[in-house]
């Protein structure tokens, strides 16, 4: 077994391979080799050390080669150009999501028509491929059966990977699955090139003692997962067989990844409600309008149904993803240490 994780030092992609790496099988199968491919390689990383790991460097358009140098097994695809990049930079989004995920799956197909396996392909979508349409608005609740509608660069560079996915799996030249992921809140470490990004900086600044700014008006509505749920179900869709029933992936529509729903104002309200009012106040609400049309066009309310069948849930509330990070990165929280030791996954 040779799983193959593009972005495998992302913030994702470190997560999704430290959960293999600890059980070191796949669907009760033995992980003999467990590739990483990235732009940039930590110089100091457990993953890279471990004996099960291969490594491939480099922008992944140029090093195809080198990752199906031998059969891969699956193929969990999170590399990408983030949201707010992808609308400042059109060819880079195009280059980095669109051409390097059909370069994959092409890849991918002539493994399978040279008599190698057939690879699993699970690709990382997200919820901007939903949008606000005007001439469509999008239903009070959404589902997998709502039609795509982005209205940013990404969204659609997504929307495209999607039906590309879809049809080479169509076509029989792989098994294509697709994991639409949340909003995932609360990200450790620097802010990244994400819209959406403040949605773990207003949180993740203050509790380390430093100033946030809140681009959105309070009472705006997201979408919102865990790291550790977001890893949950990017694996579970990976692992999953197809067929009917309970527990099984039927059709081949997209699964979007189990949402909890909460306003921004009920975010900062969790904040000083666990770190306190000295915490909650390095927030500033500074409005950005090109962030908040954005950020605002995606869904908040979501149908979890198809979610739900594969056996996974939303997070039980917003005070649990914070209490998770703290226990998590109790590294990066300078406010105080009792913050790391009251409740535990549970929410007023």
């Amino acid at each position: 077994m040779r799983i193959v994780i593009t972005g495998g030092f992302g913030f994702l992609g470190r997560l999704v391979a430290g959960t293999l790496l600890k059980t070191r099988t796949f669907r009760g199968v033995p992980i003999d080799r467990l590739v990483l491919a990235d732009r940039m390689v930590p110089s100091e990383s457990s993953a890279a050390a471990d004996p099960l790991v291969d490594i491939v460097q480099g922008d992944l358009i140029d090093r195809l080669d080198e990752v199906f140098a031998e059969p891969v097994d699956v193929l969990i695809h999170l590399a990408a150009a983030v949201s707010a990049e992808c609308e400042a930079d059109f060819d880079l989004g195009m280059s980095a999501n669109v051409d390097v995920t059909r370069a994959l799956l092409e890849a991918a197909r002539a493994q399978s028509a040279a008599g190698g396996p057939t690879p699993r392909v699970v690709f990382s979508s997200s919820v901007a491929v939903y949008g606000s349409d005007p001439a469509l608005p999008l239903p009070p609740v959404v589902s997998e059966s709502t039609l795509p509608t982005p209205r940013s660069s990404y969204g659609t560079q997504k929307f495209v990977c999607e039906q590309l996915v879809a049809e080479y799996t169509r076509r029989g030249f792989v098994d294509g699955r697709v994991a639409r992921l949340m909003t995932v809140s609360v990200r450790p470490g620097k802010p990244n090139a994400a819209a959406s990004g403040f949605l773990s900086g207003i949180i993740r600044e203050p509790l380390a003692g430093l100033p946030a700014t809140c681009p959105v008006h309070p009472g705006l509505r997201v979408a919102l997962a865990s790291p550790r749920r977001t890893v949950e179900g990017i694996l579970r869709v990976a692992e999953v067989e197809r067929g009917t029933g309970p527990g099984r992936l039927d059709g081949g529509l997209p699964v979007n990844l189990p949402a909890l729903t909460v306003s921004v104002a009920e975010m900062l309200a969790t904040l000083r409600r666990v770190a306190g009012d000295a915490v909650a106040d390095l927030v500033t609400i500074t409005p950005d309008a090109g962030v908040e049309a954005l950020v605002g066009s995606w869904p908040a309310v979501f149908d979890n149904a198809r979610a739900t069948a594969l056996g996974l849930q939303p997070d039980p509330g917003f005070e649990s993803v914070v209490r998770d990070y703290l226990a998590d990165h109790a590294d990066a929280v300078v406010v105080g240490t009792h913050l790391a030791a009251g409740r535990s996954g549970t929410d007023r």
